[in-house]
């Protein structure tokens, strides 16, 4: 088991895992959405996706408030390679965790449609109706997405590479519990 000083914070290990179940789930859900036939139930599928997309975009915002407070454990030893690699996936899935939801939010106001939060909160308008704009931003929106789910997997594989694999150590810095 990890020292107390190689392990990541609760709040860290907590905001990792909402992230995650969150991320998931929104991305699943985008994806039954799509496939629906317009219908009540798609609407409110689409609102419940825009909910989900919100409050992921909040908490990624509180995690990188916390993380620029908060030094993470210093890098394991490995291969210099691999440590560019995380760097670099870490880096962009910080990036598209705020660039997906704002890409929606962007795309819902550009068809039209305001984001109102849990159906009580009326967010702004990040954009005016443009539909040709709204089409555009639709399909970035989309490829934003699936590079984010893409970057999750490799992230995740990284991950039990490290646990299954090398033994590490890595992935026990992220479970909660108690220190060594």
């Amino acid at each position: 088991m990890p020292l107390a000083s190689d392990r990541y914070t609760l709040p860290a290990i907590a905001l990792h895992a909402l992230m995650a179940v969150g991320l998931i789930g929104a991305i699943g859900m985008g994806l039954w959405v799509s496939e629906l036939p317009m219908s009540p139930l798609r609407l409110r599928a689409i609102n419940w996706h825009k909910w989900a997309g919100v409050t992921l975009l909040a908490l990624a915002l509180l995690l990188l408030a916390w993380r620029a407070g908060h030094r993470p454990p210093a890098a394991l030893p490995m291969p210099r390679w691999q440590a560019q690699a995380a760097s670099a996936v870490h880096g962009l899935l910080y990036a598209l965790m705020l660039l997906v939801p704002l890409l929606g939010w962007s795309y819902s106001n550009a068809a039209g449609f305001p984001v109102v939060w849990f159906g009580v909160l009326p967010l702004p308008d990040l954009l005016g109706t443009d539909k040709a704009l709204a089409e555009t931003l639709k399909g970035l929106h989309r490829i934003a997405a699936w590079t984010l789910a893409l970057l999750i997997a490799a992230h995740a594989a990284a991950a039990l590479k490290h646990h299954f694999i090398d033994k590490d150590g890595l992935l026990a810095r992220m479970a909660p519990g108690r220190s060594a």
